[in-house]
């Protein structure tokens, strides 16, 4: 029996790359956030002003992840063996956290105009011009961050997508709510701006599952796709006891495979390395594999 362990180094250019996409992010949330919270308090509108500290929300989400990525980036040492990679991870538990008080601040405030029954949004056509122009900056950012989370299987853009993405549902909701307040319905606004609530306690559902799947150490490749890899490599037998784990960008894999019984120890160690470069080369997110060579000898390991 033999055992072979390949690693792959994580690419910082990937940490950099994720962290330069969160800049961007970051002054285009301020922009968004300012421009509508500012022009809800000149107006009066609630769900205005609950649309801009969602944006806020959504910076300091960014804040957050450009933390978290400072720390992921940091090699493995003694005490952490496997890398910091889950750091990105925590960075997503503390955005679901932040949503979580965007959505008490939101709803609270809408609540209260509802119960008092005091509805001061004035509708203009800048109000709508201010909405639909942040609007199109959400839709562009959101399109922009989701294909980087997909490129660098970015757990911390992905949330951050998903969040920039709700804003952009706000933020229709809203000018669905200005346009009820012009026609003569001012309850719209604070309704509107629970719906708001609704939207921001979705996306933090979101960002929870997303962020406990790593955590929990979910299977992030099918067994079926590993094992098919593996089987493609020849001399292989049979591959089983195949398991995965890690965030989606950083990926650890370990199999055992089944190999002739007469093999040499110097040629089950040849295959096992032909093993882990097919794995890496098929899953470019895994990072290391462990590889356990057993005798194909009716033997149950």
């Amino acid at each position: 029996m033999a055992k072979a362990l390949a690693t792959k180094n994580p690419v910082s250019e990937r940490m950099r790359s994720i962290r330069r996409v969160l800049w961007v992010i970051l002054v285009l949330n301020l922009a968004v956030a300012a421009a509508k919270y500012v022009y809800g308090l000149m107006s009066g509108s609630a769900s205005m002003q609950a649309d801009g500290i969602h944006s806020v929300f959504d910076s300091a989400g960014n804040v957050v992840g450009l933390v978290g990525i400072a720390l992921a980036a940091r090699p493995a040492d003694d005490s952490h063996p496997y890398g910091h990679a889950k750091f990105e991870t925590y960075a997503s538990l503390v955005i679901g956290v932040l949503l979580l008080l965007a959505a008490f601040e939101v709803g609270s405030s809408a609540v209260g105009k509802l119960v008092s029954g005091v509805y001061t949004a004035e509708v203009t056509p800048v109000s709508f011009i201010v909405m639909v122009g942040t609007l199109a900056v959400n839709i562009g950012v959101t399109t922009y961050e989701r294909r980087c989370a997909k490129r660098l299987k970015s757990e911390v853009l992905a949330a951050d997508a998903n969040h920039t993405l709700s804003d952009a549902l706000v933020s229709i909701g809203v000018i669905v709510g200005l346009a009820a307040v012009a026609l003569g319905f001012p309850m719209a606004d604070p309704i509107m701006a629970l719906v708001v609530t609704v939207a921001i306690l979705a996306t933090a559902y979101d960002v929870f599952k997303h962020a406990l799947a790593t955590l929990s150490d979910h299977a992030r490749i099918p067994d079926k796709d590993v094992q098919a890899v593996a089987m493609g490599v020849p001399g292989v037998q049979d591959a089983h006891h195949i398991r995965t784990r890690g965030t989606e960008g950083e990926v650890y894999a370990d199999l055992h495979v089944l190999v002739a019984p007469g093999m040499t120890v110097g040629e089950a160690h040849e295959l096992s390395e032909r093993v882990e470069r097919a794995i890496m080369q098929r899953f470019p997110n895994v990072i290391e594999v462990l590889v356990h060579i057993e005798p194909n000898d009716g033997h149950e390991d």
